[in-house]
C-alpha cells in the first residue's frame, strides 16, 4: 500500500477520514462532463459509505469552478483548485500523448459522450495534455485508484470507493 504525505498546501487532504479523490482535466473536456455526471450517479452510494468525494481540477477561478460543478449538483463538495497540477504530479496523474485524446478509440468514445449522452465541448480551462484519475485515501494511505490511460477513460466511482488492491 502506497503512502502520501500531502504538502502544507493542501494539508485538508491529510486529515483523518476516507477521501475519494476525482482528478478531472481541462473544464472544456466532454469526458470531464461525463465523470463529473457519473460522480453525481455514484455520489450517494459512495458518501453512504463514509467517503467523502473531493474534486481536483486546474480551474484558476473559484466562481467559475463553483459554476462548473453546480450543473451537476456537485458544487457542495470540495474542490481544489490546483492550476499547477501539484496534486496531480505527486500521485503520478500523467500527461498523455496525441494518441490519448485523438485516437480512434477517443473519437469514438467522444461520439457516445457527446452526441448520445449531450457532454459537448467547451472552452479549454487548464491543462489539455492532462489526463485524469481517482485516488481512494484514508490516513496518507493509497487503498485504491485508477489512473487514466486516455481521455476517454471513464473510472467506476463505485468500485474505486472500495479500498482493495491499487492498480
Amino acid at each position: 500500500m502506497k503512502t502520501v504525505q500531502f504538502p502544507e498546501k493542501f494539508e485538508r487532504l491529510n486529515q483523518p477520514g476516507r477521501k475519494l479523490l476525482v482528478f478531472l482535466r481541462h473544464a472544456g473536456c466532454p469526458f470531464c462532463k461525463q465523470a463529473l455526471n457519473d460522480v453525481a450517479d455514484a455520489r450517494s452510494v459512495i458518501e453512504a459509505n463514509g467517503v467523502q468525494i473531493v474534486l481536483v481540477h486546474m480551474m484558476k477561478d473559484r466562481d467559475q469552478a463553483t459554476a462548473f460543478f453546480a450543473r451537476y449538483n456537485l458544487d457542495d463538495l470540495e474542490a481544489i483548485s490546483d492550476p499547477e497540477q501539484e496534486l496531480y504530479e505527486l500521485l503520478g496523474v500523467e500527461k498523455g500523448k496525441i494518441t490519448d485524446f485523438l485516437g480512434p478509440g477517443v473519437w469514438l468514445k467522444g461520439a457516445v459522450c457527446t452526441l448520445w449522452e449531450g457532454h459537448l465541448p467547451g472552452k479549454p480551462e487548464g491543462d489539455v495534455s492532462q489526463l485524469g484519475g481517482v485516488f481512494l485515501i484514508e490516513d496518507g494511505q493509497i487503498l485504491n485508484s485508477q489512473l487514466c490511460r486516455t481521455s476517454a477513460d471513464r473510472p467506476d466511482y463505485l468500485a474505486l470507493s472500495q479500498p482493495t488492491s491499487v492498480s
